[in-house]
């Protein structure tokens, strides 16, 4: 049986031939085991520990890893935030529809946490907005790249802090399909669904607890799908422009950008009668401000991350004279050598920060709530601190 089973796995990764492929991996007694948290899924999942990194390996039928797999290759280059494909591994058992007959091997990601664990902690809290508002990102993301979820709830989806925000990762896609662009009633149909297994995963959550149903969240999915049409709205409406009103093709782009949107084209027609335009933009991937940092230091950094640094670059050049483009990018060169990276050596030090980069944007944060409550500039040192004296405080503390 060993001899049969077939594994693709993309290049750059380890090549997991060591692993008894013929098992179940409820079978498996590996020294490569790691006890991470998890969420809830219908199927077996393992952690696995190699040089290159850790990986996930959830076991499923030969159909379903194949559509997971190949969904999540195609949104990769979408640039949507999901889980990353690495390979997937089929003829495990004569049975193609059977439970371990595949297994999908994907990276994992890191600094994560599922929804269990969060409303297990203190909850959304002061949050709930910016989660909801980080799940109908998502979605949108999705649509937008042709990307009907079908089966779209709580427990499909991590969870990370991204500067001040809540970013959320798509890690189960064996229901999805991709289309060249999905039609309003299908947009709407996956809103519908959400809508559903969300309140069914809140009511779960709360039996598990031992709470009443009548403290459920069952709103959530609705606001969520509210907020998604507003998104949606802003990022495929049509604009009319009038000939005194170019202005607004800069407001626009400068929204889509604050968004963290890339904009890839922007259309102009005249509409009838030559006297106005109309503007239709095209939107990139997400992730405007982290490509903008990238290129100006080569650090690499989540989406909100990167436009936080962003401005502590933008801080430190606004100290010194970079008028040309040669003045900022010395500066820019400056900035990383002589401050970001001597700090984030710092904090990498401390051993209970194990994100240093979200804990880099926490002390940013920190920062300006301090210069801002005494109406002065306190200064990075003063601020980092203050910040470890008060806890080190951030967007929530699990």
């Amino acid at each position: 049986m060993a001899e049969a089973v077939s594994l693709k796995i993309r290049p750059g990764h380890a090549d997991f031939l060591d692993l008894p492929w013929h098992q179940s991996v409820v079978d498996w007694d590996l020294e490569r085991f790691l006890d991470l948290p998890k969420g809830i899924s219908r199927h077996e999942v393992r952690f696995l520990a190699y040089e290159q990194g850790i990986y996930v390996v959830k076991e499923l039928p030969t159909r379903a890893a194949q559509q997971d797999y190949r969904v999540l290759r195609a949104l990769e280059s979408c640039e949507v935030s999901t889980a990353i494909p690495v390979g997937i591994v089929e003829q495990r058992h004569h049975d193609p529809g059977a439970e371990r007959s595949a297994a999908l091997i994907t990276r994992y990601v890191s600094h994560s946490f599922s929804c269990r664990e969060l409303l297990q902690g203190p909850g959304f809290g002061n949050h709930r907005g910016r989660m909801l508002d980080a799940f109908a990102m998502l979605l949108v993301q999705l649509h937008l790249a042709g990307c009907f979820w079908g089966d779209c709830s709580l427990n499909n989806v991590l969870y990370r802090y991204d500067a001040e925000a809540i970013e959320t990762i798509m890690i189960d896609a064996e229901t999805a399909l991709i289309r060249d662009e999905l039609s309003r009633g299908q947009r709407e149909e996956d809103l519908a669904i959400m809508e559903m297994n969300v309140a069914g995963d809140l009511a779960d959550l709360a039996a598990s607890q031992g709470a009443a149903l009548d403290t459920v969240d069952f709103a959530m999915g609705g606001e969520i799908s509210e907020r998604y049409r507003r998104l949606w709205r802003e990022l495929t409406d049509e604009l009319t422009i009038g000939p005194d009103e170019h202005y607004k093709i800069t407001e626009r782009v400068n929204r889509l950008n604050e968004l963290g949107f890339d904009v890839d084209e922007v259309d102009l027609l005249r509409t009838p009668g030559g006297g106005r335009l109309q503007m239709k933009v095209k939107v990139g991937g997400r992730s405007f401000h982290a490509t903008r940092l990238r290129e100006l230091t080569g650090i690499d950094a989540l989406e909100r991350q990167a436009r936080m640094i962003l401005s502590d670059l933008y801080y430190h050049q606004a100290r010194h004279d970079t008028a040309s483009a040669t003045h900022k990018a010395v500066a820019a060169v400056r900035w990383r050598v002589g401050v970001f990276e001597p700090l984030l050596e710092r904090l990498q030090a401390m051993p209970t920060i194990t994100d240093p980069i979200q804990a880099y944007c926490d002390l940013l944060y920190h920062r300006y709530l301090k210069s801002a409550e005494q109406g002065r500039d306190i200064g990075t040192e003063a601020a980092l601190q203050s910040w470890l004296a008060a806890g080190r405080p951030g967007p929530m503390i699990l």
